[in-house]
C-alpha cells in the first residue's frame, strides 16, 4: 500500500456512487489521502432484486473507473470491515453521506460505536436530499403528514439556501492505492429486466441534459403519457446517489413546466421525511385504522396475485404495465399508480404484496417511494382523501393510452380479446363496502 503525505481518511460510499457533488467525498479530500470504500452488506444484497443488484455491479465499476480504479470493495457486516478498513490504513476519520433508513440509521450508529472504539470518528456530511429528512416542519416542529404543506415549506427552505453540492468533480488524485478488493459472489436473482439504464454519472448527465433540452419543457403535459419519453427517467441515477438532486433543481427555471418537474423531485423528499419520522411505517399502515380492513390472502388470492404480477388481468394499461416492469426493471409512473389501484381495490390484496414484487423488480426501487407510494394509492398513508380514489383500469386506459400505443408496445398477444378477470364496477363497491365497514365497527 502506498499514500500520499498525512493521514488517510476512509470515503465509505453508499447511496452516493458519484464524484461530483458529493459533500462527503469533498470534506474526505480536503483532509489528505483518500480511501475509497464500498462494503458489500449482505443484509442489503440479501433483500435486494436482480435489476438493482446489475445496475449497483455496474455503478460500482463506473465509479471506480472515476476514481482510477481505487475503488476498494470489501464483503462483510460493515461494523466489523469499515473499522477493519481504518486500522488497515491507519485512517483518523471516515466520512459518509448520511443515511436516513431506518436500516442504515441503525447501522451507522452500530459503526460509529465500532469506530469509536479504535479511536477513529464517523463523520456525517450530507445526504442524498436537497433538504435532509426531518428538517421540514411546521412551525410547531412537528412534522407534516400531508405533502402540499410540506411542498410550501420545502420549496422555501429550498430557496434559503446560500450554497449546495456544486456538479464540479472532486480531485481523486490524492488516493490510497494499494488495498485489496474482495472478489463479490452477488447471489443470482431471477429477473428478464433487459433494457437497464446504462451506468454511471456521464450516462446520468447525459440523460439530464436530453431531458432538459427535449422534455424539461413538455413535462407537465407530457408526464402521464406512459407511450412517450415524457419523462426524466432519472429515478434510477438519484436512487442510488449517481446524481444529487441540487444541481438539477439548480438548473431548473421557474416556468411552470421545470416547478411540476421539481414537485416530482420534493414528493420523493416527503416520502423519505415520512419514513424518518415512522420508519414502522415501511411495511404497516401509516393509518392504523386500516389494520382493521378486510383484504384476501387465502389460496384463490394467491392466484389472483399471480395473474397480477403476470400481466395476465385482460385490462390493458395494467397488463402492459406490469410486463413493461418484468422486461425492463422499470414502469411509467402513472401506471404505477393504475396496477397499484387496481391490485389493492379490484382484487383486495394487502398493498404489501405489490410493494415487495415491485422492490423484487425495480431498478429504482427505494424503501420510502415505493411503500409510501403503494401506501397512497392504498389510502393508509399520507394522502388527504384516499380510499374513495379507486382508479377504474379502462378509463385510466383511454384518457392516458387512448390509441393504445402503450399496451401493444409490451403486450405480445395485443389486441387483449378474452374478457378482463374481474368485473371493475362489481370490485369497485366491494371496496367501498369494505371501506365502510371500519366506521362501523
Amino acid at each position: 500500500m502506498t499514500t500520499s503525505t498525512g493521514t488517510p481518511t476512509v470515503m465509505w460510499f453508499r447511496r452516493d456512487l458519484r464524484v461530483a457533488a458529493n459533500a462527503a467525498l469533498d470534506a474526505a479530500a480536503a483532509r489528505g489521502p483518500v480511501v475509497a470504500l464500498f462494503v458489500v452488506d449482505p443484509a442489503l444484497v440479501g433483500s435486494s432484486g436482480g435489476p438493482r443488484l446489475q445496475f449497483l455491479r455496474e455503478s460500482l465499476a463506473a465509479l471506480d473507473a472515476s476514481l482510477g480504479g481505487n475503488l476498494v470493495v470489501r464483503v462483510g457486516d460493515p461494523r466489523a470491515v469499515v473499522p477493519s478498513v481504518a486500522a488497515e490504513c491507519g485512517a483518523g476519520d471516515v466520512f459518509v453521506a448520511r443515511d436516513f433508513t431506518p436500516y442504515g440509521r441503525a447501522r451507522d450508529r452500530a459503526v460509529s460505536e465500532a469506530l469509536a472504539g479504535v479511536g477513529v470518528t464517523l463523520r456525517g456530511i450530507g445526504s442524498p436530499y436537497a433538504i435532509p429528512p426531518g428538517s421540514v416542519t411546521k412551525p410547531d416542529g412537528l412534522p407534516y403528514s400531508v405533502f402540499t404543506p410540506f411542498w410550501k415549506t420545502w420549496r422555501r427552505l429550498l430557496a434559503e439556501r446560500s450554497t449546495g453540492p456544486s456538479g464540479d468533480t472532486t480531485s481523486v488524485a490524492n488516493a490510497v492505492v494499494g488495498l485489496h478488493s474482495d472478489p463479490v459472489d452477488w447471489p443470482e436473482r431471477s429477473y428478464t429486466a433487459v433494457a437497464l439504464p446504462a451506468a454511471g454519472e456521464h450516462a446520468a448527465w447525459e440523460r439530464w441534459a436530453w431531458f432538459r433540452e427535449h422534455g424539461l419543457g413538455q413535462y407537465a403535459d407530457l408526464r402521464n403519457t406512459p407511450s412517450v419519453d415524457g419523462t426524466s427517467r432519472l429515478s434510477t441515477y438519484l436512487r442510488w446517489g449517481v446524481l444529487h438532486p441540487l444541481p438539477l433543481i439548480a438548473e431548473c427555471d421557474d416556468s411552470p413546466a421545470a416547478e411540476s418537474f421539481v414537485r416530482e423531485l420534493c414528493w420523493r423528499e416527503f416520502y423519505a421525511d415520512v419514513l424518518f419520522q415512522r420508519p414502522e411505517s415501511a411495511w404497516k399502515n401509516l393509518d392504523g385504522r386500516f389494520d382493521r380492513m378486510q383484504v384476501d390472502t387465502d389460496a384463490a388470492a394467491l392466484e389472483r396475485f399471480a395473474i397480477w404480477q403476470q400481466g395476465r388481468t385482460g385490462f390493458p394499461i395494467v397488463d402492459a404495465g406490469m410486463r413493461q416492469l418484468s422486461a425492463t426493471g422499470w414502469m411509467h409512473n402513472r401506471v404505477r399508480m393504475i396496477v397499484g389501484s387496481f391490485l389493492v381495490k379490484d382484487l383486495h390484496l394487502p398493498w404489501q404484496w405489490g410493494a415487495r414484487h415491485f422492490m423484487d423488480h425495480l431498478v429504482d426501487g427505494d424503501l420510502a417511494s415505493n411503500n409510501h407510494g403503494w401506501q397512497w394509492v392504498a389510502g393508509t398513508g399520507t394522502d388527504a382523501a384516499p380510499y374513495h380514489r379507486i382508479l377504474n383500469p379502462t378509463l385510466q386506459g383511454e384518457r392516458f393510452d387512448p390509441a393504445g400505443t402503450y399496451a401493444h408496445q409490451w403486450i405480445e398477444e395485443w389486441p387483449l380479446t378474452g374478457p378482463p378477470m374481474v368485473d371493475h364496477g362489481v370490485e369497485r363497491a366491494e371496496a367501498l363496502r369494505r371501506r365502510a365497514a371500519l366506521s362501523v365497527a
